[in-house]
C-alpha cells in the first residue's frame, strides 16, 4: 500500500503540529512530507527539528503572489494539508488544486466564533465574555471563507462559571490533541 502523505501548515508554537507528527511516527502508511510556516521565528521550527521533519518558511509573496507555495505542494502531492494553527487565509489557487483536501481546526463551535480575525484567545474572551455553558473544537474542509468549509467532526466541553478565558483554553487544547489526529487518520483511511 503506497504511504499517505501530510503537509501541516502552522503559524506558531507548533504543539499541535509536534502532536500530530507524534500521532504518525509509529504508522508506516503515513508520512509526514513537510511543515510550512509564515513565521520565520516560529516556534515550530525547533520542534521539526527535534523531531526530524521537513519544514519551510515561506512569506507572504511566496504565499499570496507567486505560485511558489502552490509548485511546493503540487511537488509533493500530499493526500490532505493540515492546517494545525495557521492563521493565513489559504489562496484560491491552493483551494482549486487540492479540492477536498484541506483541513483546518477551530478552537470554537463552529458557525459560532468563527470568521476573519477570530482565532486562539481572542476565541476563547468572547467565548467567556458571552457565559458560554460549552465550547469545543470545529474540524472542517477549507474553501474560500475563513471558517465556512464543511464541518467533519466538532467536539464539546463544558464550561463552569469559574473558568477563565485561560481555563476554557486549557479544554480547548485537549479536545485538539485527542480529535484532531486521529480526524486526519479516518480521512486519510477514507481515501
Amino acid at each position: 500500500m503506497k504511504t499517505k502523505q501530510i503537509v501541516l501548515f502552522a503559524s506558531g508554537s507548533g504543539s499541535n503540529v509536534e502532536n500530530i507528527i507524534r500521532y504518525f511516527q509509529d504508522k508506516p502508511k503515513v508520512t509526514i512530507a513537510m511543515v510550512l510556516t509564515n513565521k520565520r521565528d516560529a516556534k515550530v521550527l525547533d520542534r521539526c527539528n527535534k523531531l526530524n521533519v521537513s519544514a519551510l518558511y515561506f512569506n507572504k509573496i511566496a504565499f499570496q503572489e507567486t505560485d511558489c507555495i502552490l509548485d511546493i505542494l503540487k511537488g509533493v502531492n500530499p493526500n490532505l494539508i493540515v492546517l494545525a494553527g495557521f492563521l493565513w487565509k489559504i489562496p484560491e489557487k491552493i483551494i482549486e488544486a487540492f479540492p477536498n483536501k484541506i483541513i483546518n481546526i477551530h478552537p470554537a463551535l463552529l458557525p459560532k466564533y468563527g470568521g476573519k480575525g477570530m482565532y486562539g484567545p481572542k476565541v476563547h474572551n468572547a467565548v467567556k465574555e458571552n457565559n458560554e455553558t460549552e465550547t469545543g473544537i470545529t474540524i472542517h474542509f477549507v474553501n474560500e471563507h475563513y471558517d465556512e468549509g464543511a464541518i467533519i467532526h466538532q467536539a464539546k466541553t463544558a464550561i463552569l462559571p469559574e473558568d477563565s478565558a485561560d481555563d476554557i483554553a486549557e479544554k480547548v487544547h485537549t479536545l485538539e490533541y485527542e480529535h484532531f489526529p486521529r480526524i486526519i487518520a479516518q480521512l486519510l483511511l477514507d481515501q
